[in-house]
């Protein structure tokens, strides 16, 4: 697998789970769990939680692998020889917003769910996922483009070695001219 397929099928693998995130989060916030992990970043009982804080630590542990996913398809991204300058940029700002929904999360459990604070979090995590579709849509259409400039490419130097070149125009003689004037000649009648 070439790097432009590897950050295609990455950039999606990112996205999926950054969908299930959003997902988790909103169960998490619909059901009243959120406080259920009372202190942030880690539950009680450590890295091992207790079955009362699972669903909470659950959303952490994704949001965890999210963060990096994002920041791991930003570094590939940057090292693309192909990536376009706006990849280039939405996946920045992906990685940002990915830092803000850390840092913004731990402030919501902090301050005890306040409702702006949640808000707040959801709409970053709008544009997170937004740079991330971004990101992954912008990489399929660079993608088909290599494959469509390599291939016609390919098929004008196939064409050029395989066919031979085409006859050369017919010149016109003394006769062809004579048929001229005959035809001219008719149309007094």
């Amino acid at each position: 697998m070439n790097y432009d397929k590897f950050l295609q099928v990455f950039s999606l693998i990112t996205l999926g789970v950054l969908f299930g995130l959003m997902f988790m989060g909103g169960y998490v916030s619909s059901s009243g769990v959120g406080l259920s992990c009372p202190k942030w970043p880690l539950c009680p009982h450590g890295l091992v939680p207790s079955p009362e804080f699972i669903i909470e630590y659950t959303h952490r542990t994704i949001a965890a692998s999210t963060g990096l996913l994002v920041l791991l398809t930003m570094v590939f991204v940057l090292r693309g020889k192909n990536s376009v300058k706006s990849t280039k940029i939405f996946s920045i700002i992906a990685t940002c917003a990915v830092l803000g929904q850390i840092f913004l999360g731990g402030v919501v459990i902090n301050e005890k769910l306040r409702a702006l604070l949640v808000t707040a979090h959801l709409g970053l995590g709008l544009v997170l996922y937004s740079s991330i579709i971004f990101v992954v849509i912008n990489i399929y259409y660079t993608n088909l483009r290599l494959k469509l400039s390599s291939s016609s490419t390919l098929n004008s130097v196939t064409s050029i070695t395989s066919t031979p070149p085409p006859p050369p125009p017919p010149t016109r003689s003394n006769d062809d001219k004579s048929s001229v004037k005959f035809f001219s000649n008719k149309s007094g009648l």
